[in-house]
């Protein structure tokens, strides 16, 4: 069959127009009723980043939104995870891009463009407590890799770029668990295997080596890392960096004497977060110092029905950082107990953005700072969905929880080293 020229012409402008028609991206909403499953959808924006596909979060729009293009394992790949998906024409992407550009709008697009290489910091073997942040990367099939002491201080950090600390002591003194746990099999057994590690890397205190961990996690961030901590890693890491050449350690913790009157040594330059605090002396006392506020909640001054948080709300063009670390389908947080429960607002540094706070009792949940090139983000508590995690509790069923505000806000950060950098504006 023979055509003409004018013909073809016609054809092929049929063609492209049958293109562009088809032309579409995938919309991931966020929103309370528009997702049955919030925390797998950040899983399904980290696997389009590995597959090389550029996503645009879109802040403030529909519960902080996710746009990418449309392809046939995207959509799949969405299904297989139960995520919830529109597909939506170029057009329409265009026209929502356009509206969230609006400056009358508090709404922002940032563009994703590679997935962070995940580092969580953990010791080997199982543990009698598990991970809010390490069961939520599984649940939502996000990769990452375990590192510990060795790994830190052999600087094996520069592979990452983000990195999580959560149910860890900085200061050597086992998470002050000597007063309820000192005869537990698993205490015996760790402070065991902690004095062991310290010895094979030529430290003769675990509080020594511990502290030169921590302070190659600050160098960490300082040359760029984003370092998200939970739990009793939040104040014990600032509490072992303002400690530094200063023993805080009773006998039962390091085998000598604590020094006379340390608390007049302590150096709040050195932290990252937090300022005149007092230490907890009492060897007896699940306590590292005043900056926590889990004393309160269990003397039931907090009851748990009235526990919530609130996430702050700022302006999403410019101030894009933390409107990244906030997006959520909801402004109000139920609150969870954990070693580190909560900070006290009058301890926290100037420089540290309150993200999250409780204003019935004055204390911060959810923090956020700058460490030289680096970032770091503080989180209270232990487990988001399971108010008064103990030691030995079973672990949260996520399953259960698809939907979770709290364990938004965790995965809100690991997603957060993908964006591309913009020059800030304040």
């Amino acid at each position: 069959m023979n055509f003409s020229k004018s013909s073809c012409k016609i054809l092929i402008l049929f063609l492209v127009a049958i293109n562009f028609v088809k032309a579409s991206s995938v919309l991931i909403p966020m929103e309370a009723e528009g997702q049955q499953n919030h925390l797998k959808a950040y899983g399904i924006t980290y696997w389009a980043l590995t597959k090389g596909y550029k996503v645009n979060w879109l802040l403030n729009y529909r519960g902080g939104a996710f746009l990418m293009p449309d392809a046939d394992e995207v959509r799949k790949e969405c299904q297989i995870r139960s995520v919830t998906f529109e597909v939506i024409s170029d057009a329409t992407a265009t026209s929502i891009l356009e509206e969230i550009a609006s400056p009358s709008q508090n709404t922002e697009t940032v563009l994703l463009e590679k997935a962070p290489k995940i580092a969580v910091y953990t010791p080997k073997g199982k543990q009698p407590w598990d991970d809010a942040v390490t069961m939520v990367l599984t649940y939502a099939e996000i990769p990452y890799t375990e590192i510990y002491d060795e790994e830190v201080l052999s600087d094996q950090l520069l592979m990452y770029e983000w990195l999580h600390l959560h149910h860890e002591d900085f200061t050597g003194q086992y998470g002050k668990f000597f007063g309820a746990y000192r005869n537990a099999p698993w205490y015996i057994e760790q402070k065991k295997e902690a004095e062991a590690l310290a010895a094979k890397l030529g430290f003769s205190k675990v509080a020594e080596e511990k502290r030169a961990v921590a302070i190659k996690i600050r160098d960490y961030v300082i040359g760029g890392g984003f370092m998200f901590a939970m739990c009793s890693a939040t104040d014990s890491f600032d509490i072992a960096l303002s400690a530094e050449g200063v023993d805080i350690c009773e006998p039962m913790f390091d085998g000598d004497n604590s020094d006379a009157n340390y608390q007049s040594k302590i150096d709040y330059n050195n932290t990252f977060a937090f300022k005149d605090y007092i230490l907890e002396r009492n060897p007896m006392v699940y306590e590292f110092s005043d900056i926590d506020t889990t004393e309160e909640h269990g003397k039931g001054a907090m009851k748990m029905e009235n526990d919530y948080f609130t996430l702050m709300e700022y302006s999403a063009k410019w101030d894009p950082i933390p409107t990244m670390l906030c997006q959520n389908h909801t402004q109000l947080v139920k609150g969870f107990m954990g070693q580190t429960t909560a900070f006290r607002a009058e301890k926290i540094k100037s420089n540290v953005l309150v993200m999250g706070e409780c204003k019935i009792n004055g204390e911060a949940r959810y923090i956020h700072g700058t460490k030289g090139k680096g970032m770091f983000t503080y989180y209270g508590g232990h487990d988001p969905e399971d108010y008064q995690h103990r030691v030995g509790d079973a672990p949260t069923v996520l399953d259960l929880h698809p939907n979770s505000p709290g364990y938004r806000l965790i995965l809100n950060n690991v997603l957060f080293p993908a964006a591309k950098k913009k020059k800030l504006k304040t």
